[in-house]
C-alpha cells in the first residue's frame, strides 16, 4: 500500500518549505528513520526522515523548488505499484463536481478551457514571473533598497536582482533564473505587499505587458456626440458689495531710517526687547509714545515671517518598513500585554573591580557591563524559570533554553539580536558574540534567524547618560529589562556615608505570566550577581 507524504509544517510560522536536497531518489529502497530530503523552512535547514518502509516512487518537489505545507513531499510504496500524486482534497473536489448537474459540468469545461487559454496567452514560454518573498515570518511587505539589474540587462542563475529592505535587514535577493529583466515591479525606494509582482526574466524582447497590467484594454465605444443647446440668456448680475479693507500689515521702517520716539518710549521699548522701529506711532506726526510700546503686539508681518520659518523648517518622511513594524508590534505589546514595573538600585562598586580584573588579564576580549548583565540575566533566569516564559492563551510556555535579546539602536529604529544558550556561555563568548551581532545590526546584515527565539530581552541606554526608564515588553518574551547608566554618588554603607557607583534597573512585566513577587525574587537575584560578581564563576 503506498503512503502519501505532504510537505511537513516544521516551524509555528511555516506555511511553504523548500527542497533543498534529496537523499533518495526515485526506485530507491527507503527504511523507517532513512532521511529521505533537507528542507529549508522559514527559520532554518532541517533533515526530515521516512516513518515508512518500501520504495521511492515519487518526488512531488524537485531540488531547489518550494511547496506549500501539506502539499504533496513524496510517495513511498511496493516497488511497481501504481500511484497518483493527486491530493486528497483535489480527488474530493472531483467527486462533488461529477455528482453535481452534467450540464453545469459542461460550462465548467468550457471556463476551465477558456481559463487555460488565457492562462497560456498571459504567461509566454520560457518567461518566469518572481514575487515579492517573505524574508522574515512578520514581514508583510517589503522595500527595494536598490536595483542591481535593469530592465533589458541580461540576468544569470545567482545574480543579485536587487536589495530588499525588510522589517528587520536588507538583504540582497538573488536570481534563480536565467534570461533577460523585462520588468521591475516596485521602484527604488517603494514599498510592494509579500507575493505581488517584483521583476519579471524571460527572453529578450517577450511581450510581458498582460502579466503587468499594461495589457491594451478594448476601446470604449464612441459617445454621440451632444447636440448644442442654446444658451440661456444671463440677466446682468447686480454689482458687488465693496469688498471688506484688509487690514494694514505693518512694513518696518527702512534700516537707519530715523525713528521718532520720546524717550520715554525708546527706554522702555529697550527694557521689553521690542524692535521700535516695527511700532506704529500714535503721537503728532506720528510719534512713538509710551502708550504704543505698552500696547505694542507682533505685527501681522512677522507673525507670517515666523510662520513661513516654521514651515520652511518642518518637512514630511515616509516610514520605513522597519518602522511601521516597530510601531505595530509595540502597540499590540503594550495594549495586549498587562505591564507593570519593578525598580531595583545596584551597587556596582565589587562589578566594576571585577571587570577591570577581567579586562587586565584577557586584554583581547574587553567584556563590557552589558555583557556582564547578559550573562548575570541568563543565570537569574535558571533560578527562576517562570519569568522566562511566554504567554499563549490557553497555555503558558516556560522555556528550557534561554535565550537573551539584545536590543540595538540602528539607524532606522531598534532592532534585537539573540544570544543562544546564554547561561552556557562564558563572559568572552558572550562580549564576542554581541559585538559581532550589533555591528551587523547597524549594517542591516543579520540573518532572519538570528533575531528569532528570545526568551528575555535587555535594553540598555545608561551609554546615553539616561538613569533610568522603562520598556516595552518585547512579545513573546514576559519581560524586558531597562539598564540605566552607572552614576558616581553618595550612598550609605556599613552606616557610613561613602562615595559609590549605583545603577537603576527596571523591568517590564506582563502579569498574566509573572506576578509581582515572581518578578521581584528574579530581580533580587540578579542583584545578588552584580553585587557579588564571583559568584557568577561557582
Amino acid at each position: 500500500m503506498a503512503h502519501k507524504i505532504t510537505m511537513p509544517r516544521l516551524s509555528d510560522t511555516m506555511e511553504e518549505g523548500t527542497v533543498v536536497k534529496w537523499h533518495k531518489n526515485v526506485g530507491d529502497k527507503v527504511s523507517e528513520g532513512d532521511i529521505l530530503a533537507e528542507i529549508e523552512t522559514d527559520k532554518a535547514i532541517q533533515e526530515f526522515e521516512s516513518e515508512y518502509d518500501g520504495i521511492l516512487l515519487v518526488q512531488g518537489v524537485e531540488e531547489g523548488k518550494t511547496a506549500k505545507v501539506d502539499s504533496v513531499l513524496a510517495i513511498i510504496g511496493e516497488e511497481g505499484e501504481e500511484v497518483s500524486t493527486e491530493s486528497d482534497e483535489a480527488k474530493a473536489d472531483d467527486s462533488l463536481e461529477s455528482e453535481a448537474d452534467p450540464l453545469e459540468n459542461v460550462e465548467s469545461e468550457e471556463i476551465a478551457e477558456e481559463t487555460e487559454e488565457t492562462t497560456s496567452a498571459e504567461i509566454p514560454e520560457g518567461v518566469n514571473v518572481i514575487s515579492m518573498p517573505r524574508l522574515s515570518d512578520t514581514m508583510e511587505e517589503g522595500t527595494v533598497a536598490k536595483w542591481h539589474k535593469n530592465v533589458g540587462d541580461k540576468v544569470s542563475e545567482g545574480d543579485i536582482l536587487a536589495e530588499i529592505e525588510t522589517d528587520k535587514a536588507v538583504q540582497e535577493f538573488e536570481s534563480e533564473y536565467d534570461g533577460t529583466l523585462l520588468y521591475i515591479g516596485a521602484e527604488e525606494g517603494k514599498s510592494a505587499p509579500v507575493d505581488t509582482v517584483l521583476a519579471i526574466i524571460g527572453p529578450e524582447g517577450t511581450d510581458v505587458s498582460g502579466l503587468t497590467g499594461g495589457k491594451p484594454k478594448a476601446k470604449a465605444a464612441a459617445a454621440p456626440k451632444a447636440e448644442k443647446k442654446e444658451e440661456p440668456k444671463v440677466e446682468k448680475a447686480p454689482e458687488a458689495a465693496p469688498a471688506k479693507e484688509e487690514p494694514k500689515v505693518e512694513t518696518p521702517k527702512a534700516t537707519g531710517e530715523r525713528v521718532f520716539a520720546s524717550p520715554l518710549a525708546k527706554s522702555l521699548a529697550k527694557e521689553k526687547g521690542i524692535d521700535i522701529s516695527r511700532v506704529q506711532g500714535s503721537g503728532d506726526g506720528g510719534r512713538i509714545i509710551k502708550k504704543d510700546i505698552e500696547n505694542y503686539t507682533p505685527t501681522a508681518a512677522a507673525s507670517s515671517a515666523a510662520q513661513a520659518y516654521v514651515k520652511a523648517e518642518s518637512k514630511t518622511v515616509a516610514n520605513s518598513q522597519m518602522r511601521k513594524v516597530i510601531a505595530k508590534r509595540l502597540s499590540e505589546s503594550k495594549f495586549t500585554a498587562p505591564h507593570y514595573y519593578l525598580n531595583v538600585e545596584v551597587n556596582m562598586d565589587s562589578c566594576m573591580e571585577a571587570r577591570t580584573q577581567i579586562n587586565t588579564m584577557y586584554p583581547e576580549t574587553k567584556i563590557s557591563f552589558n555583557d556582564i548583565i547578559v550573562k548575570a540575566c541568563a543565570l537569574a533566569l535558571r533560578k527562576h524559570p517562570n519569568v522566562n516564559s511566554s504567554w499563549k492563551g490557553e497555555e503558558t510556555i516556560i522555556h528550557g533554553d534561554i535565550n537573551i535579546g539584545v536590543a540595538v539602536a540602528v539607524e532606522d529604529g531598534l532592532l534585537v539580536p539573540v544570544v543562544k544558550n546564554a547561561d552556557f556561555k562564558s563572559f568572552g563568548e558572550i562580549s564576542g558574540e554581541v559585538k559581532d551581532l550589533a555591528k551587523r545590526a547597524r549594517d542591516r546584515k543579520l540573518k532572519a534567524d538570528e533575531m528569532e527565539g528570545s526568551t528575555f530581552s535587555v535594553s540598555n541606554l545608561g551609554m546615553f547618560g539616561i538613569e533610568s526608564f522603562t520598556s516595552i515588553i518585547n512579545q513573546p518574551n514576559s519581560c524586558i529589562l531597562s539598564v540605566g547608566a552607572i552614576i558616581e554618588k553618595p550612598i550609605v554603607k556599613n552606616s557610613q556615608i561613602l562615595i559609590g557607583n549605583t545603577m537603576k534597573l527596571s523591568m517590564a512585566c506582563d502579569h498574566r505570566t509573572v506576578d509581582g513577587a515572581t518578578g521581584a525574587q528574579f530581580l533580587q537575584t540578579l542583584v545578588m550577581y552584580l553585587e557579588n560578581p564571583i559568584t557568577m564563576f561557582v
